[in-house]
């Protein structure tokens, strides 16, 4: 070969050296339950990080992610799981499927919205709890009285007028469940389910919907949880956020990383990121309560104590029964369940 053929070669050779970054990027599976309408910001904050690792989403709501996930246990296509359900995190873990990591950030997180130990299987990003979204409006319209508490939702004024999240597909309905069965005990939860049920018109697969039904007027009132109240509220729609006295359901968002992922370097640095200052500080553009302490400030329809509003969770109780509670609450209640797409 001359010296002129080898010319372009070398050129190109070099050409490569200085610009690295038309390297193929890393493209990490992202199994999660987040709002749609936050993909985006979380997106590109965490490739102003890391502008090599391309994150391809698979979304759905939390029973339907947690469904495929268990289902695909074998033979896993996820790489992480974010933003979905800590009491879904600890029936991954319980069944092998995550592998612990200690995100570089791990001290700043408070202690109990992680899973234990040095290398936790799971780190929570930030909490949703429960709330009520009421159209005033409507409400006038039809005479119907005020609520503050669960049980006033059983008042026979609301026959027909209630929306609420099927908990075998919607987190927020998973939380409403087991905290009403945590609250009232398990014979006086089913019993407050039964009577509820006689009031409830649908039960949806989203836990956003509900509001966003009470939000349009097409229900009066629609169960759904805090993040999703604000936001609709805060557009305009005539609804009170109504936070009941008796106590609200909750659980975490929360990330982890699959247990056997290829691209396991990758997938570190998503668990680094969602633990960081910036991360947290993007949770809270959303959410009244991050994993961080220190960073979320008020949202404008929250109140100043919702955190002291939340029931005393039990993660572990919530994992441990998750199977036989939605057994038993699709028996009781799922003909009312708006058909799966």
């Amino acid at each position: 070969m001359t010296r002129f053929a080898l010319a372009p070669i070398l050129a190109t050779l070099a050409l490569a050296a200085a610009f690295p970054a038309f390297a193929e990027k890393t493209t990490l599976n992202v199994y999660t339950a987040l709002e749609t309408d936050q993909l985006k910001a979380y997106q590109e904050g965490f490739n102003k990080a890391y502008p090599d690792i391309e994150l391809k989403w698979t979304r759905d709501s939390t029973g339907i992610v947690t469904a495929k996930l268990l289902a695909e246990k074998d033979k896993p296509v996820a790489d992480v799981i974010m933003g979905v359900a800590a009491s879904s995190m600890v029936v991954f873990d319980r069944e092998g499927m995550l592998q612990p990591y200690a995100p570089a950030n791990l001290k700043a997180v408070q202690t109990r919205f992680r899973a234990a130990g040095a290398a936790p299987a799971w780190v929570g990003m930030d909490v949703w709890g429960a709330a009520i979204c009421y159209n005033v409006v409507e409400a006038q319209k039809q005479g119907l009285p005020r609520i503050e508490s669960w049980k006033d939702l059983l008042k026979p004024e609301f026959k027909g007028k209630i929306v609420m999240p099927n908990p075998n597909s919607s987190g927020t309905g998973f939380l409403d469940v087991t905290a009403w069965l945590q609250l009232f005990g398990e014979q006086g939860g089913w019993q407050y389910m039964d009577r509820l049920h006689d009031n409830v018109a649908v039960y949806t697969h989203s836990g956003s919907k509900p509001c966003v039904l009470a939000g349009n007027g097409e229900f009066p009132v629609g169960i759904s949880f805090e993040y999703r109240a604000n936001a609709v509220r805060s557009k305009g729609a005539p609804i009170d956020v109504i936070f009941p006295k008796e106590g609200l359901g909750w659980d975490l968002e929360a990330i982890a990383i699959v247990k056997g992922t290829p691209k396991l370097e990758a997938a570190k640095k998503l668990a680094d990121w969602a633990s960081t200052r910036e991360a947290n500080e993007l949770y809270a553009k959303n959410f009244a309560i991050t994993a961080i302490p220190g960073i979320a400030t008020r949202l404008k329809y929250v109140p100043t104590d919702y955190e002291q509003r939340l029931v005393k969770n039990d993660f572990g109780w919530m994992a441990r029964n998750r199977d036989a509670v939605l057994a038993e609450w699709q028996k009781r209640y799922g003909a009312k369940s708006e058909p799966k797409k």
